[in-house]
Order: structure tokens, then sequence, then C-alpha cells
């Protein structure tokens, strides 16, 4: 199941520009380890789904599983083949505006070598490139 907000206050919010001046300084609060964004980026429901299944299916049933952004903002687009202007196109997918230094996903109960494997792979599902992190 794809995240997406339950509502909206606007259903087509204007494209802002993401603030790119300073990282975000964030720790891990859950888990022992977690992944941390190295660069800005929208990371898409589908992408972060895809690595949440990944770092799941790999840990099986060890192990708590946090997912620390949530994909809350509408892209829009419109259909193939349409003639320009006619308003906003309609919303195509839902983004998560993730800054340099965000934790997007924190793993606890598990051993070291099956975080890092787990976080192996959902790092090549996810559009923004990730180091590992875990508690000092």
């Amino acid at each position: 199941m794809l995240q997406q907000p339950k509502r909206l206050k606007f259903r087509k919010p204007h494209g802002a520009a993401p603030d790119n001046k300073k990282p975000v300084v964030d720790s891990l609060t859950f888990g022992s380890f977690g992944i941390m964004s190295i660069e800005n980026a929208l990371v898409n429901a589908n992408q972060l789904d895809a690595a949440r299944r990944a770092i799941v299916g790999f840990v099986k049933r060890k192990g708590k599983l946090w997912m620390k952004v949530f994909p809350d903002r509408p892209i829009t687009k419109h259909p193939a083949e349409t003639r320009m202007g006619s308003g906003k196109g309609d919303i195509d997918r839902y983004a998560a505006v993730v800054k340099k230094g965000r934790i997007i996903f924190e793993l606890g109960g598990v051993e070291e070598k099956d975080a890092l494997e787990a976080f192996r792979r959902a790092a090549h599902k996810i559009s923004v490139k990730v180091k590992v992190v875990k508690k000092q």
C-alpha cells in the first residue's frame, strides 16, 4: 500500500522551490541504525515503499523499522499529448521532500551486518544518495 496523505488543505499547491541553504540536523531517535540523506531531493512514494519492502524482506520478522519521512507533497502532471494551457494538471504522485542530513529510515533490534545489508538494498531503490549511520 503506497503512502499518501488522507487529506490536504490545498489539493494542488504551487511548486515552491526547496530551501537548500543549510542541511537538516537530524539524529537517530528510535532505532540503532539508520540511513541518512547526503543530498537534497524529492523521493516518490513508490521509491519509499520499495525501499521499505526491501528492508522488511531482508530482516524478515526480526527488529523494528521506522520510516521518518512521509510523502505529503502532491506532484501534478498533464496527460500525454495534451495541448498547452487549460489549467494545472491532475495529481500524478506524492513525494517527500528530503533534505541533506535527514534520517529516512531507522532500524532497531537487529545485528549490525544485517542492518548494513538491508540498508544497502534499500539505497538502490531511492533516488537520493545516502549513508548508513549508527547510534554512538
